[in-house]
């Protein structure tokens, strides 16, 4: 049965808040079919991943989804049948009135943040009344098992990404499409989207010293600044640098779909926070990931939770060069240089390893597909 959503998104940190909402709203709008609107408080920066969004629009529709600016000043609406916080994003006092008006009540979903952690599945659908409306929202909790909501997939995904990957031309005109050449077999090609990072600069040191020459693929954004600090000289979008054996090339923001062709296309993916993390998850690529830095280290077991599901297929030499790496880069340690020139020797182990987990990982389900389920059954 098809039903009616409302997603509110509040861009806290830029990219990756709206990325998730933005891939759950296509999906669900274009697999199950639903009526989906999408509420969004920052359009500018909704824009660097959709193009198409025009910001002095506060009504358009894109990709099958009615997408709505957030202001200060509410629109009158009727709420849908699903009304999905996006991370804990706050609803305005007066929606949450009219959907205490709205009868039958609308299912209402926080949509949490991923999480390893084994606490997370026994979290995972847990309702909370409302203090004063007669209203319950819902915990739902992406993950690893099925325990949990999923991870975001697309019906199709695997089957786009291997005949990508397989295809010498779409590989060579993706290079084209970004201004570079088709990198040599001996090259290794790595994308970096991370955030401020004080072992950058060893990281940069390991690389322009490594015996095979290295290409690091940099989007326009906060590692690109810090790169042009680390070279001494300003390195703008289609800039080409040399730093011994490491050549950087800067590029463009890119938009969702040419992101996933960059991860699919690089040999390694340094990434961030969680939809890029997830995304290069699904890459079948190795990757290094940075979560998001919390205090008191809460960031640090969240990466410990993650390595030890991620790399217990690993052969033990392989896992301690990969643990020990994330780790030292979550740490900001000057370490992850020397971790980087250990882990080279284990590539090909990794590579392996990278596309079994990304095959794994259809096991805990589509997140689109088993929340549409867990609100249906709440409707009945």
């Amino acid at each position: 049965m098809t039903r009616t959503w409302d997603i509110f998104c509040s861009v806290v940190d830029n990219y990756g808040d709206i990325g998730v909402c933005w891939r759950l709203a296509r999906q669900l709008s274009s697999e199950p079919g639903h009526s989906v609107r999408l509420w969004v408080d920052n359009l500018e920066s909704f824009r660097r991943l959709c193009p198409a969004v025009d910001p002095a629009q506060a009504l358009q529709r894109i990709k099958g989804v009615e997408v709505r600016r957030w202001g200060a000043t509410f629109p009158r609406a009727e709420p849908a049948d699903i009304v999905v916080e996006g991370f804990g994003a706050r609803l305005p006092d007066a929606w949450l009135e009219a959907m205490a008006a709205r009868l039958p009540h609308p299912v209402w979903i926080n949509l949490e943040y991923l999480s390893a952690e084994s606490w997370v599945e026994g979290c995972h659908g847990l309702p909370s009344p409302h203090p004063s409306l007669p209203l319950v929202k819902h915990f739902f909790f992406p993950g690893f098992t099925a325990a949990t909501g999923g991870l975001l997939m697309e019906d199709g995904l695997a089957r786009t990404r291997d005949a990508f990957q397989g295809d010498p031309a779409a590989l060579a005109a993706f290079w084209r499409s970004l201004g570079l050449a088709s990198p040599g077999d001996s090259a290794l090609r790595v994308s970096l989207f991370c955030y401020r990072n004080a072992a950058l600069a060893a990281l940069v040191e390991a690389w322009s010293c490594d015996p095979s020459p290295v290409v690091c693929i940099v989007p326009e954004g906060t590692a690109l600044t810090q790169l042009s600090h680390i070279a001494g000289r300003r390195i703008e979008p289609g800039s080409r640098i040399k730093l011994g054996g490491l050549s950087i090339a800067a590029i463009p923001f890119l938009d969702l779909e040419q992101y996933d062709r960059l991860l699919w296309a690089c040999d390694f993916n340094w990434v961030r926070g969680e939809d890029s993390f997830v995304r290069a998850q699904l890459a079948a690529r190795p990757l290094v990931w940075q979560a998001y830095p919390q205090q008191e280290g809460a960031h640090l077991r969240k990466t410990s939770a993650f390595l030890e599901r991620y790399a217990s297929a690993l052969d033990p030499a392989a896992r301690r060069v990969q643990c020990a790496l994330i780790e030292a880069w979550n740490r900001e340690s000057a370490d992850v240089g020397r971790h980087w020139v250990a882990l080279r020797s284990h590539r090909n182990a990794l590579a392996a390893h990278a596309r079994d987990w990304a095959g794994n990982l259809a096991a805990g389900g589509s997140l689109a597909i088993k929340l549409a389920e867990f609100c249906e059954d709440r409707l009945k």
